[in-house]
């Protein structure tokens, strides 16, 4: 059987986490959880570790001092599923945006060719539950001036609920990914796709999180539109073996 891992970043996330990991935990297909943990003062940590006496071989924990940035939490993530050699490689918010419902349909695009499969609140039409009309269109026309700039045929370029095959994570140089924040998700899609790989999106519906807080910042779409300029311009290769 194909082994599949979600790595969850952390931060503030007492409300969510338990229910979080017990949804991904109740589907079929023996899912395993990697929680990137950065020193939540809330407690996030603590509930993790109770929970790990329950799963004990399912659900794995990487606490970090601080908030470091969501790219490097999923780059440890990443490095950590390919050294533990994971075959499927997920990356989920904690917050219940992406429901659990959908790794499967995610799992399912990979098993029939694709290397990324993203779950795309924008491939068929506009599908976000919640948000403030003006932060829905500030994430529709950041995914269309990605897509523009980069001549990347993605929907939603910013999407964070994805699922890797592990080839692609291991071609990709990981070290030198360069953006933190919400660029990171750009600038991996877009190597992704100049190294070749098959991409496809799967429609979700997007939810916005009922429970904590949100992280977003106008920093972090500030990275992300500087940043695209200057991807254009890099060469992105694969990792020397």
């Amino acid at each position: 059987m194909d082994s599949k891992i979600v790595i969850i970043p952390t931060y503030n996330e007492k409300e969510n986490i338990e229910k979080i990991i017990r949804a991904v935990f109740g589907l079929e297909g023996n899912y395993s959880i990697l929680v990137i943990e950065d020193g939540s003062p809330d407690g996030t940590a603590a509930i993790v570790k109770q929970l790990q006496d329950e799963f004990p071989d399912r659900l794995f924990m990487i606490e970090r001092k601080g908030k470091l940035g969501l790219g490097t939490a999923y780059i440890t993530g990443f490095k950590w599923s390919i050294e533990h050699k994971f075959d499927y490689i997920f990356e989920m918010d904690a917050d219940f945006s992406h429901n659990p419902e959908d790794l499967p349909r995610l799992y399912s695009a990979c098993r029939e060719g694709a290397d990324l499969a993203i779950g795309s609140r924008y491939c068929n039409g506009i599908s976000v539950i919640n948000w403030p009309i003006g932060r829905v269109i500030m994430s529709y026309y950041a995914s269309v001036y990605v897509r523009t700039v980069l001549g990347m045929k993605v929907f939603d370029t910013t999407a964070g609920f994805k699922c890797y095959r592990r080839r692609v994570l291991e071609t990709i140089d990981l070290d030198k990914v360069r953006m933190k924040g919400y660029g990171f998700q750009i600038e991996m899609k877009y190597s992704t796709y100049k190294l070749g790989f098959n991409i496809q999106e799967v429609p979700i519906i997007f939810v916005d999180r009922k429970e904590g807080t949100s992280k977003m910042s106008s920093g972090i779409f500030g990275e992300a539109f500087w940043g695209v300029m200057k991807l254009k311009m890099r060469k992105i290769r694969p990792k020397q073996a």
